[in-house]
């Protein structure tokens, strides 16, 4: 069977290894506060299952997001926090080629 979103929005925020938390930790190694609003934390799990991929898909998606910000934010030194809403993530996935991962 397979997942439905909440269980996709619970396996990103609650288990110790959490990939919301350890995407928090990636930026706090940069000193930059990631917050995720629970509105993008929404969209990306109806993505994967949209997507049809999934649990395992969540990191791709997740990746297809935050990749622009893990490389370019740490470089500009007045940068200390950074949020992503619905809106950016919306805006990031449309730029990747994440959709090509849909399974058939």
């Amino acid at each position: 069977n397979p997942l439905s979103k909440e269980t996709l929005i619970r396996i990103m925020t609650e288990p110790k290894n959490a990939l919301v938390k350890q995407y928090k930790k990636l930026f706090e190694i940069e000193d930059i506060e990631l917050n995720i609003e629970p509105d993008a934390i929404g969209y990306i799990a109806e993505k994967a299952l949209e997507y049809g991929l999934g649990a395992r898909g969540l990191r791709s998606i997740m990746e297809a997001v935050l990749a622009d910000s893990m490389f370019e934010l740490p470089s500009r030194p007045e940068v200390k926090e950074f949020t992503v809403d619905k809106i950016y993530a919306a805006e990031q996935l449309k730029k990747s080629s994440i959709s090509k991962l849909k399974v058939a």
